[in-house]
C-alpha cells in the first residue's frame, strides 16, 4: 500500500489554509443536491472537483490506488479535517438568521475522475428544517477569493426528484464592482485582503430555495 507523502499533502492542504491569501490560484467546480425526506431538509450532498493543478499532487499520492483503498480514506480524512476548520465554506441562512451545521459530516469520500480529484461529502444540518412555504439561500466559498469556488452551470445545483413540483433551486452570480476586480487581480500569492472586506463573499454565488 502505497503512504501519502506529507510533503505533497501538506501542498494540497496549503489552498485551505488562509496565512496567505490572493485573487484566485486554484478553483473547485461545485455541485450540491438537497438531502430531504420530502417535508423537512436536513443537509446538503456536495461533490467538489478539483482543477488539475490543484490535484496533480494529491493524485500523484493515490498513484493507481483502486476505489476504497486506504490511501483514498487517509487523504478525504486529511482534507475533510481542513474543511470543517472552516465551517464547510458555506453559510446557509433561514429568515436572516444562520443555520448552524453539524461539526461533522455524515458521510466523505475522495475519488479520482480523469486528471482532478474529486471530493464528496453530506453537510449535516444541525437541525432539520421545515420546507413547506419555506425560502433558504446558501454559498459555499473562500472568504480570502484563493480559491474560486462555483457551480459552472445552474443546474449543478439541483432539487431532488420528489421536491422539483413544489420547490425551485435558482443559482445567482453576483457581478462585483470594477474596483473589486481590479483589487482581486492586483493581489499576489503572498498579500492577504483585509478580514473585514469579504472578498471571497463579493464573488460567491447564491442558491436560493423556495418551497411551496
Amino acid at each position: 500500500m502505497q503512504i501519502v507523502k506529507q510533503s505533497a499533502l501538506a501542498l494540497f492542504l496549503a489552498v485551505f489554509t488562509f496565512t496567505v491569501s490572493a485573487h484566485p490560484h486554484s478553483f473547485i467546480s461545485l455541485q450540491t443536491t438537497l438531502v430531504t425526506d420530502g417535508t423537512q431538509l436536513s443537509g446538503l450532498k456536495m461533490r467538489w472537483m478539483m482543477d488539475e493543478i490543484t490535484s496533480a499532487d494529491l493524485l500523484y499520492d493515490a498513484g493507481n490506488a483502486k476505489p476504497g483503498d486506504d490511501v483514498w480514506k487517509k487523504l478525504a480524512a486529511e482534507v475533510m479535517a481542513n474543511v470543517l476548520g472552516q465551517h464547510y465554506f458555506t453559510e446557509f441562512w433561514h429568515n436572516g438568521q444562520k443555520v448552524k451545521f453539524l461539526n461533522r459530516p455524515t458521510e466523505y469520500g475522495m475519488s479520482r475522475e480523469g486528471h482532478q480529484a474529486v471530493l464528496t461529502f453530506v453537510l449535516p444540518l444541525a437541525q432539520p428544517q421545515p420546507l413547506a412555504g419555506q425560502k433558504y439561500t446558501f454559498s459555499t466559498f473562500d472568504p480570502s477569493y484563493y480559491v474560486d469556488m462555483s457551480y459552472a452551470e445552474d443546474n449543478d445545483a439541483q432539487l431532488p426528484a420528489g421536491l422539483q413540483k413544489r420547490c425551485t433551486l435558482a443559482v445567482h452570480t453576483p457581478k462585483p464592482s470594477e474596483e473589486t476586480l481590479n483589487f482581486a487581480v492586483s493581489l499576489d500569492k503572498e498579500d492577504a485582503p483585509p478580514e473585514d472586506m469579504e472578498l471571497g463573499k463579493q464573488f460567491a454565488q447564491q442558491v436560493t430555495l423556495q418551497c411551496q
